[in-house]
């Protein structure tokens, strides 16, 4: 191959890439917008509430409607265990395609987190199972996989912290690597029970990578009867 050929070769390449990246959104800026909630019913006992809005633009162009809930037992402060059902619709394609259905997921999974604290530091540890069962347009599966994200948290002052995890995804079957994302966040406490987050998320997959905003808004509640003094 002479370097005419090759130079033609390699613009043809560059171009075939980019927009592969185009049709899948990677070099689109998207957003997640997220609602968490822990609603306490007893001194043991919280039910977990989530919804995730996620779009490959930042206002634009929808990606995935996530709806989480759980019951949340707890065996310490320091210790919580859950087991939860969530349903995933997904678009999996940045670029509108006729006749395309999208993908929905129900989804179980099983939960267990530790927490600590070295100084001012907050350290959480997420361990999750998950599975998953997934219909496509032309077909039913089946997937299981793990997760384990480590998140830490520095609170600036009685209002404002700073939050960043990581999460990586381990599937258990092949490919055996899911996905790893990388995030940081400043937050501010509204009030004791609500606060609010904003952060940027790096989504890494195999020869894939998504950049993504964060707005996160964490309402927990307390159902529990007060006793009268």
């Amino acid at each position: 191959m002479n370097t005419k050929n090759f130079f033609l070769f390699l613009v043809l390449l560059s171009t075939i890439k980019f927009s592969n990246a185009q049709d899948n959104g990677e070099n689109e800026f998207g957003a997640w917008y997220m609602y968490f909630g822990t609603n306490r019913v007893s001194d043991k006992l919280s039910i977990h509430s989530e919804a995730q809005f996620r779009f490959y633009e930042v206002a634009s162009s929808f990606n995935q409607l996530l709806l989480r809930t759980g019951l949340n037992y707890h065996i310490s402060d320091k210790a919580i265990a859950t087991m939860g059902y969530g349903f995933i619709n997904t678009d999996g394609t940045f670029e509108d395609t006729p006749g395309e259905e999208n993908t929905n997921e129900h989804r179980i999974f099983e939960q267990f987190i530790l927490k600590n604290t070295v100084g001012k530091f907050k350290f959480e540890h997420r361990y999750r199972l998950e599975q998953r069962f997934i219909s496509s347009q032309n077909d039913d599966f089946t997937e299981h996989r793990a997760r384990y994200r480590l998140q830490l948290t520095y609170p600036i002052n009685q209002k404002w912290f700073l939050n960043a995890y990581d999460e990586v995804f381990i599937n258990l079957q092949e490919p055996i690597f899911g996905q790893n994302r990388l995030y940081g966040a400043i937050g501010y406490h509204v009030k004791s029970n609500f606060s609010i987050q904003l952060g940027y998320l790096k989504n890494h997959f195999t020869g894939t990578n998504f950049d993504r905003l964060q707005l996160g808004v964490i309402y927990n509640t307390d159902f529990r009867k007060k006793e009268k003094n």
